[in-house]
């Protein structure tokens, strides 16, 4: 399949949360375009941390049905790749990685919309042989059918970016050449890039001396996202991290919020994860860059969306 093939998505009919989602904007009528963006926020009574993976799987559906469901992202046969955040040695409750119940409903959620194989993989900076299994995700993922990858460093192929800061630049070649991308991070602080996020998050994508990306952050990041284009963005917002990141490690600094974002849009994502962190989208310079780019609106509100409530 060629690049420009796997690179586009079946257009779709936005459909309702779901009997126990209420909807805070109006459901689309049938000739309205697809929705480019969803947000689902838990609004039921208060749920124990033994209780936020039940409480993670009803969102993160939710949120992909609000959307038109993952049949407008994948089709029968495909080969899908999901990149989380799972970078480091941290487990669910620190925050530092996304959360294992979206990536194992995401899984699941592939394989019913007829995925013939669907992969979980990150560049990690900790090892991944400790940080797959700590951070919870790559049993989540095996339990709902996912091959998890270990990424060979001698795979990466260097790849014409055609960027403004990234010219050509090693790419793992099984993310690339697969049929859907599906970007999956969690909504952290970061100590240099102020958030990570979803373009921020790309860079498990990417191998070489990433430390370079730091030192133009917006304009490398908005060279790797234009590159990878993923088809779906889903934001973990269930814990974030305030603080500390990208690592964390303080309880203290993790805060709940119970809610998943998914969009089309991956500049508009990032605005509103970057507003959950409390800052304005457009001090933020990935999400600037990403604009200006062209990647996306950096205001939400003005694509298609829709807010829903979910108990």
């Amino acid at each position: 399949m060629n690049d420009r093939t796997r690179r586009e998505f079946l257009a779709g009919t936005a459909v309702a949360g779901g009997a126990m989602a209420l909807n805070s904007v109006a459901q689309p009528a049938p000739s309205d375009p697809p929705l480019a963006m969803s947000i689902a926020r838990w609004k039921g009574a208060p749920v124990a941390d033994e209780g936020l993976g039940k409480m993670a799987t009803k969102l993160t559906e939710e949120v992909i049905a609000a959307l038109g469901g993952m049949g407008r992202f994948v089709s029968k046969g495909n080969t899908v790749w999901v990149k989380p955040n799972m970078a480091w040695d941290r487990t669910p409750e620190q925050a530092a990685n996304t959360n294992p119940d979206v990536v194992g409903t995401l899984v699941r959620l592939c394989f019913e919309a007829g995925a013939k194989t669907v992969r979980v993989g990150d560049n990690t900076c900790h090892k991944s042989t400790v940080s797959y299994p700590n951070s919870g995700i790559e049993a989540a993922a095996k339990a709902a059918g996912a091959e998890v990858v270990y990424l060979d460093k001698r795979r990466f192929r260097k790849m014409d970016l055609k960027g403004k800061v990234l010219q050509n630049w090693p790419v793992y070649p099984q993310m690339i050449e697969s049929d859907v991308i599906i970007n999956v991070p969690i909504v952290k602080h970061h100590s240099i890039s102020t958030v990570t996020l979803c373009m921020k998050n790309l860079m498990g994508t990417a191998g070489g001396n990433r430390g370079t990306f730091h030192q133009d952050i917006g304009a490398s990041l908005s060279d790797i996202s234009a590159f990878v284009k993923p088809q779906l963005n889903v934001l973990d917002a269930i814990r974030i991290l305030t603080a500390h990141g990208p690592q964390g490690g303080n309880m203290s600094d993790v805060k709940r919020m119970d809610t998943v974002a998914a969009s089309t849009d991956i500049v508009a994502l990032d605005a509103f994860g970057a507003s959950l962190l409390g800052h304005v989208p457009d001090a933020i310079a990935t999400v600037k860059a990403g604009y200006e780019r062209g990647l996306g609106q950096m205001d939400y509100t003005k694509i298609p969306h829709r807010e829903i409530e979910v108990a």
